[in-house]
């Protein structure tokens, strides 16, 4: 039988920083970075090396994986 898929979704970054993450619309809180974002998804049970950051499973609004600020001039 073939594992459930997960909805992640990383949220645009907050003017103070970080990104909110949730999984199957329950929030997860807010990763500075891909490091937080691997052990949230930990935390929810899934397994973090299993996931690719280009992986569909994830939703990157406002952003990819290499946005965690927003972009001041």
């Amino acid at each position: 039988m073939p594992k459930p898929r997960h909805r992640i979704a990383v949220h645009p970054p907050a003017p103070a920083g970080g990104r909110r993450v949730s999984v199957d619309a329950e929030s997860l809180g807010v990763a500075i970075d891909v490091a937080d974002l691997r052990e949230f998804l930990r935390r929810a049970g899934l397994d973090p090396e299993d996931v690719r950051l280009d992986d569909p499973a994830i939703e990157w609004r406002g952003g990819g994986p290499d946005v965690w600020s927003i972009a001041t001039e």
